[in-house]
């Protein structure tokens, strides 16, 4: 043994007392007592003196290419530690494996004659799943595989549980995110995956950084959970007596930043969702979201394409990637694509314009049977409605008394299958335009068609469309902005309104997940944007996008709201779904619409959920492959 302070000198004391409670298991008493003879020679079986010079990937790169002759004449010594994965002990001669940090494996031969007895006596000590550490030189076996011939080698830490015979297959799984520690011992692949998701990462870090962006930290702990449609984590702060949240999103805040002058910002962080846990869904997971001054949605779909097709191009060298049974192609330009577009695709409706639908009869036709749940399309419609306009819109509804989804949802329940065509019909009349058009043949479903509408819709679908267009023109002569009026039809913009929300439905529920290539989705309805800004020449739709790869929504985004009034209108309309039962409908944010009143310049907001992404760019297809920790049952073993 070379007399290196590496590889001190057993002591050859006699063995030590036999170490561990009496009720240990039997495979991890015997590995405690060999601890223990290890500490009787001499030696610490957990030191913290040996420090490797190289990886075993280093070796590999070094070695890999050289033949068994010329590395006869190499004499360097190297310094190599790692776990012992196989061990072949063969009378005066042994064989070994390391895997190291860099999930590489090294071979290593220990000879009697070369390293002494009170080392090779160490062999007997030693365990699958031991930490070692070694110093020799290179060689190569007679099969061609690269070798480290042992001078001399030390256990640096004794490992008294034994690694799984087989860790692999179906039933394992649950054991695997479990016991992470084992599962990136035994699965190299495993620890690559989260290698690329810390090159992702920074790869968008870089990217933004790049383009003038700062990132930012905001509170995880809030007092209201808002910036998405979520049921929060509760909390209670013993010192101020409050309950708090766990945010559900960065949102807010960050454009709180934005009225403040920080104008290209970003946060990578964590977000927690008390939802269900799923292939694509644990309750704390990842995220960034991007806010950009004087830009649109437009805008975050051109830097969204350019970034994730940037890290696929650091990570693979194909635009072509396998995930799962499926294969992305992430060659540009993607797809961009109304839902509505996309539903009448899935639905087969050949020579139907579903883009420009504003009856809610028409999409209610299409779209029975084609929802998550039967009365899904009732709630979507009950959604729009002030409780007033559901008592004397919808069909068979007993007037007063109890909550108005309630009795909703009985009439629902009592009523023929003609029910959702006759409400829509009713929506359609109750909506009419004030200027006569009309939107059926037959009478209407209840005598008095000229239904109040809510303070708040009235408002909100009245003053929409009367913002600025996109780009005016300049009076020469006069030296001011012709900025001309759109006419805008409310009672329209509510129908459309209603139909598009339907539609989505139908999108949310069949056709996302046949999306494979990356596609940008586009014209969301007002009911499911609520932070949103509305489209100038279409009120009843927003300036949003959600970018769909693998059966997945991968991004959201959208030109957001800075019209102070109609963003508290829409707390408003979120404010009565809570008081309905929604329990992750917003809550009002009143510092939040203080901020829009200081000012906010035009701005979008991009989202992306990192674990999602990672899972597509590594062939991941459970968010949990993705999440070293993620969320399980407790285990009752």
């Amino acid at each position: 043994m070379p007399s290196d302070p590496n590889f001190p000198a057993p002591s050859g004391a006699p063995d030590a007392p036999v170490a561990g409670g009496e009720d240990a298991h039997h495979l991890i008493q015997v590995r405690i007592d060999k601890a223990a003879k290890i500490r009787a020679a001499g030696l610490d079986p957990y030191a913290n003196d040996f420090r490797p010079e190289v990886s075993a990937a280093d070796l590999h790169a070094r070695y890999g290419a050289v033949d068994a002759k010329q590395l006869e004449q190499v004499h360097t010594v190297h310094t190599v530690a790692g776990r012992v994965m196989t061990l072949r002990q063969m009378g005066k001669a042994s064989f070994f494996t390391l895997r190291d940090a860099s999930s590489k494996d090294i071979q290593v031969y220990v000879k009697l004659d070369r390293v002494g007895a009170p080392t090779y006596a160490m062999l007997k000590l030693m365990d699958l799943g031991d930490i070692v550490g070694v110093a020799g030189t290179p060689m190569k076996t007679r099969t061609g595989e690269l070798t480290i011939a042992a001078d001399g080698l030390r256990v640096l830490t004794k490992s008294v549980r034994p690694l799984p015979d087989k860790f692999h297959g179906l039933a394992d799984v649950e054991q695997r995110y479990r016991h992470r520690y084992v599962d990136l011992i035994v699965n190299p692949e495993i620890r690559q995956v989260f290698r690329d998701r810390s090159r992702i990462i920074r790869g968008i870090q870089r990217f933004l950084d790049e383009r003038g962006f700062i990132e930012v930290e905001t509170p995880v702990l809030q007092e209201l959970a808002g910036g998405a449609t979520a049921k929060p984590f509760t909390t209670h702060h013993n010192t101020l007596d409050v309950d708090l949240y766990l945010r559900i999103a960065t949102e807010l805040h960050l454009k709180r930043l934005v009225v403040g002058g920080l104008e290209r910002v970003y946060e990578i962080g964590r977000q927690f969702r008390n939802e269900g846990v799923s292939a694509r869904h644990n309750p704390e997971f990842t995220s960034i979201e991007v806010y950009q001054a004087y830009a649109s949605y437009q805008d975050m779909m051109e830097l969204t394409e350019t970034v994730i097709s940037q890290l696929v191009t650091e990570l693979r060298s194909t635009t072509k990637i396998p995930w799962g049974e499926r294969v992305v192609d992430v060659s540009r330009p993607w797809r961009r694509v109304p839902i509505a577009v996309l539903v009448a695709e899935h639905l087969k409706l050949e020579g139907v314009n579903l883009s420009e639908i504003d009856s809610v009869e028409q999409a209610l036709g299409y779209v029975v049977g084609h929802t998550a749940h039967p009365d899904e399309p009732l709630l979507v419609c009950l959604k729009e409605l002030s409780d007033e306009e559901a008592e004397r819109i919808i069909p068979g509804i007993e007037p007063g008394g109890g909550d108005v989804v309630t009795r909703a949802r009985t009439a629902f329940k009592a009523g023929s299958a003609d029910f959702l065509r006759a409400l829509g019909r009713s929506i359609d009349r109750a909506l009419a335009s004030k200027t006569g058009v009309d939107v059926g043949g037959d009478e209407p479903i209840f005598d008095d068609v000229t239904v109040p509408l809510s303070s708040s819709a009235s408002t909100a679908f009245a003053t929409a469309g009367q913002a600025t267009p996109a780009v005016s023109a300049f009076d020469e002569d006069t030296g001011e902005m012709d900025l001309p009026r759109r006419a805008v039809d409310p009672m329209r913009a509510r129908r459309r309104n209603i139909a598009l929300s339907l539609l989505y439905s139908v999108f949310d529920h069949e056709v996302e997940r046949t999306l494979t290539n990356p596609t940008f989705i586009t014209d969301f309805p007002v009911a499911v944007s609520p932070l949103a800004r509305r489209r100038d020449d279409d009120p009843a739709v927003t300036d949003r996008f959600e970018l769909i790869m693998a059966g997945m929504e991968l991004a959201n985004a959208f030109s957001e709201l800075n019209d102070p009034v109609d963003q508290r209108q829409r707390f408003a309309a979120q404010l009565r779904e809570r008081a309905r039962g929604d329990a992750e409908a917003n809550e009002l944010d009143e510092d939040f619409c203080q901020a829009l009143e200081i000012g906010m310049p035009p701005t979008a907001g991009l989202g992306i959920g990192i674990d999602r992404l990672v899972m597509v760019l590594t062939n991941q297809t459970s968010i949990r492959d993705v999440v070293l920790f993620p969320q399980m049952r407790p285990d009752k073993c």
